[in-house]
């Protein structure tokens, strides 16, 4: 499974946070890999699971989810402070969980260069998103970038 790939699934599973309670976030995780990963995909796509999983790719996924999960509420501060006119209780769910991703891939995990987070996110955007999500996207995770002194290439 490639690392975009994998990053799908991160972000399917950081989707479903907005949809369950503090105490689902175990289940949610559990059940996404029980479950067959079926997932509602844009129309037209082909990529509805059920997906193999490695037992790599299954660890590595399980283990930045709780990463994610463990940072949540800083990431949410960052995106406050960055995103002009909107905040994450009014971003479109789709929206938060991308930039959510994202956040903490350009903060917190030391794998993945800035520029490669900002790009994905994007992509994840234009697949998952509205018309004006990536541009969204891509100026706040921008602004987050020279704030933190990063180089979003």
């Amino acid at each position: 499974m490639t690392r975009s790939e994998i990053r799908e699934h991160i972000f399917r599973l950081v989707f479903r946070l907005e949809f369950g309670s503090e105490g689902d976030v175990r289940s949610q995780l559990t059940r996404y890999f029980e479950d067959g990963c079926t997932f509602e995909t844009p129309e037209g796509s082909d990529d509805n699971g059920p997906w193999v999983f490695s037992e790599d790719d299954e660890r590595y996924i399980r283990d930045k989810y709780d990463r994610i999960v463990s940072v949540l509420d800083k990431l949410d501060v960052t995106i406050n402070a960055n995103s002009r006119s909107w905040d994450t209780k009014r971003m479109g769910k789709v929206d938060l969980a991308i930039l959510r991703l994202a956040v903490f891939e350009m903060l917190h995990d030391d794998d993945i260069p800035v520029g490669v987070a900002i790009d994905e996110a994007v992509e994840l955007a234009k697949k998952y998103g509205q018309d004006e999500s990536p541009s969204f996207i891509n100026g706040v995770l921008a602004g987050i970038a020279k704030s933190e002194g990063g180089s979003p290439g």
